[in-house]
């Protein structure tokens, strides 16, 4: 009894570790998205990483300017749904040791960081300033799905 104590107790850990995760990138989002209207530029980035400022974007063109500013919201909308299914996920499954929410945080998890990440660091954003929050989240659910895996 005391083993299954204990599992319980780690896959507990586990899940509140990704649901961290998840309430941190709904966060992450709202910044994300608040940054798009205080200066367009992502978090973490420079005028000079983007190769021009907010008013040389809007005086170069309006309609460029627009379409960075709904991708930069949208992404936000993605950043934010992606964190409150984790954290649904975690909390009302990993926590339960439900195998399929494990599976659904762990393939989620993966998608992002194979599609995400890669073209970061070829576009030359891969700045720990820029992918930093990422990462912390990426971190906490590594750890997280590693506590709770359900084939204990």
């Amino acid at each position: 009894m005391q083993g299954e104590a204990r599992t319980d107790s780690l896959k507990r850990i586990g899940a509140i570790l990704i649901t961290l995760a998840g309430v941190g990138l709904i966060g992450y989002a709202g910044l994300f998205i608040a940054q798009n209207f205080i200066g367009l530029i992502e978090i973490g980035l420079q005028p000079a990483e983007v190769g021009a400022t907010e008013e040389q974007i809007r005086a170069f063109s309006q309609a460029l300017h627009n379409y960075i500013s709904h991708v930069q919201i949208a992404l936000g909308g993605f950043i934010a749904s992606t964190g409150l299914a984790m954290a649904f996920l975690a909390w009302y499954g990993v926590r339960r040791g439900e195998t399929w929410a494990w599976w659904g945080v762990v393939l989620t998890t993966v998608a992002w960081v194979a599609i995400a990440t890669p073209f970061h660091y070829v576009y030359g954003f891969g700045s720990l300033a820029h992918l930093g929050p990422t990462y912390l989240a990426l971190v906490l659910v590594t750890i997280g799905a590693y506590l709770a895996r359900p084939w204990r």
